[in-house]
């Protein structure tokens, strides 16, 4: 569900951050653990019955909203890093008022971000940060700062500036297409990205 994910970043995903990583003892799943693979059996499963769901969700979600006076958004992506824009174009076009957001580990998903540069363009209400692998070079990130792309990146503990780029606090929110661009999404290392080793959490 995450193709393009390193090493580095299996070992410190998220999915294993939270109450995703609490198991009782002698135990290897729970009931979160088990809600994700039965969505994504379900996803592979009956695509077409799945999208519908996720539309009806989705729509519920943007009638709260608006009785809320509140704008809706919508991460289609948690622990996984599925292309929703080839997957189910169909979505951004029912739901324009939707500000739909994700994390990628696909640098080819995260340079379609910067529309001038790439002919593969998102939907206009489909906002994309790169998540940084331990395996990217610095030219290569400094590369999609450059162009108005964000990476998000976990450190131990939050810089200013990294590899000569402007650090955002990323943990004011999640709310990832408010952030200024151009600039590396700092983020506090949490679950097993704590303790990495691997070069994907930035220790210093």
């Amino acid at each position: 569900m995450c193709a393009d994910a390193s090493p580095g970043c299996i070992a410190g995903c998220l999915n294993l951050s939270g109450r995703g990583g609490i198991f009782k003892k002698g135990e290897s799943t729970n009931a979160i653990q088990e809600a994700r693979i039965r969505k994504t059996q379900a996803l592979k499963d009956d695509r077409a019955a799945f999208l519908e769901r996720l539309a009806h969700e989705i729509g519920l979600h943007v009638k709260r909203a608006h009785r809320l006076g509140l704008k809706p958004s919508v991460r289609l992506n948690g622990t996984s890093d599925l292309p929703w824009e080839g997957l189910a174009p169909e979505l951004f076009e029912r739901f324009p008022e939707v500000l739909f957001y994700d994390y990628t580990k696909s640098l080819k998903r995260a340079s379609s971000q910067a529309y001038q540069f790439t002919k593969a363009k998102l939907p206009s209400n489909y906002s994309l940060t790169y998540s940084r692998k331990e395996t990217d070079s610095p030219k290569t990130l400094r590369s999609l700062v450059s162009r108005g792309v964000n990476v998000a990146v976990p450190f131990l503990n939050v810089p200013d500036t990294w590899e000569d780029m402007p650090v955002h606090d990323g943990d004011e929110h999640d709310l990832r297409f408010l952030d200024p661009k151009g600039v590396v999404i700092g983020l506090k290392a949490k679950g097993p990205a704590r303790k990495d080793r691997s070069g994907f959490t930035v220790r210093s």
